[in-house]
């Protein structure tokens, strides 16, 4: 193996990464550097510390990144509208360009000369990680341990932590069947019976939320604020980027918001099967698609709409820090300029239902020229003639030289 003298992990103290610690450590007989990111996971992150420190390790990052996620990934996301193949809120793909950007950023605060991950060589996570740490250091060296080395199985994989003396922290009770990845945005299930498509989820597996069956029976109405196409308030309170997504969670999962269960292509080529809660991201969604029905202007809405598939795809393939990403997000954001108002959104068993919507200073929604009543010179409907013959000129002209539609 080529030489390496001190390499940065993305170390969250589990099972996978303390065995990728030790086995770095033998393998390329290098320092390592571990680095730990809040991002809302739900779960404490000190813990890894410990256990770094436990491993011989002296330079440990644990960041609380919470606000940075939502701020300037999530919330930019989230103007365009974003869903993955029509259903996924991308609630993992989003989270790897900042854990990338951070592991490259300690790089060159530590001088170490590579980066390293616990993601698998069948799944997308590789891909975010390393795109995302070429692109902002180009020289890097990623050592990726699923790639190279053959513990392939959990089994494996405690067995070397017994031989080589790693603490595992052994739940009682039944394990859970499933692979999880959790942030403010959102927890994905994969893995275990949802394998099999035909499987519906048992409703223990659902972590977050209540069932919409047993949600409250009395419906929850909110008014959320935007400000230059981002949420800012809750019934008039305002909220830093991250308090705001976490108080829509507890709303949402109140309700029973924000569950999904989708097949999905992987970029790596395969079919994959997982479920997901994501309350606050299904608010979000629906509450800044009703603002901007009243503040964008309707081609530049379609545009984004057309726009929005591509920009999904650049998102969960792992192309964040693109050339092409950053200039479809150019555009985006000079489209949110004018999205400006509040949103009433009605919560009731799994529903968001939109409940009224105003801007007091963008709307573009003209009560005298819309209304079914007398518009008083506003509209003059004979123009309608004109505007339908011009429109239908060419299927007149194809209708007489082809008998276009005819058997």
């Amino acid at each position: 193996m080529a030489t390496v003298k001190k390499v940065v992990l993305a170390y969250s103290g589990g099972l996978d990464t303390s065995v990728i610690l030790k086995w770095l450590q033998d393998e390329y007989q290098c320092e390592v550097v571990t680095f730990t990111a809040d991002l809302g996971q739900r779960e404490e992150v000190e813990p890894a510390r410990e256990k770094a420190k436990a491993l011989g390790i002296k330079e440990i990052y644990v960041e609380d990144l919470r606000e940075e996620f939502v701020r300037d990934y999530v919330f930019p996301m989230f103007r365009a509208n974003t869903l993955y193949e029509g259903e996924y809120l991308l609630g993992t793909s989003i989270a790897r360009p900042l854990i990338a950007k951070r592991l490259v950023e300690i790089a060159r605060e530590t001088g170490a000369d590579a980066v390293s991950h616990g993601a698998t060589g069948k799944g997308n996570d590789q891909v975010r990680f390393e795109l995302g740490a070429y692109a902002l250091t180009p020289d890097i060296r990623i050592i990726a341990p699923w790639r190279e080395w053959s513990l392939n199985s959990r089994e494996k994989l405690m067995a070397y932590a017994e031989q080589h003396g790693i603490a595992v922290e052994l739940k009682r009770g039944k394990k859970s069947p499933y692979s999880m990845d959790a942030n403010l945005l959102h927890i994905s299930y994969e893995g275990g019976p949802l394998e099999d498509p035909w499987n519906e989820p048992d409703e223990e597996m659902w972590r977050w939320s209540v069932s919409p069956e047993n949600a409250p029976d009395k419906p929850l109405h909110i008014e959320i604020s935007y400000r230059a196409g981002d949420p800012v308030a809750i019934d008039g309170r305002e909220l830093s980027a991250a308090e705001l997504l976490a108080e829509l969670n507890r709303l949402g999962e109140q309700h029973g918001i924000g569950r999904s269960d989708i097949v999905e292509n992987r970029y790596v080529g395969m079919k994959s099967r997982g479920c997901y809660e994501t309350p606050g991201g299904t608010i979000m969604l629906k509450a800044h698609r009703a603002m901007e029905s009243l503040t964008l202007d309707r081609q530049a809405a379609h545009l984004k709409d057309e726009l929005m598939p591509r920009y999904a795809e650049l998102v969960y393939n792992g192309y964040w820090f693109s050339p092409e990403r950053q200039a479809l997000q150019a555009m985006i954001d000079n489209t949110q300029r004018y999205v400006n108002g509040v949103v009433r959104v009605k919560l009731y068993k799994g529903n968001v239902i939109i409940a009224g919507r105003k801007s007091d200073s963008d709307s573009l929604f003209d009560e005298a020229i819309a209304t079914f009543e007398d518009d008083i010179g506003a509209y003059n409907q004979k123009d309608a003639e004109g505007f339908i013959k011009l429109n239908a000129l060419r299927l007149r002209i194809q209708g007489k030289k082809r008998d276009f539609g005819k058997q």
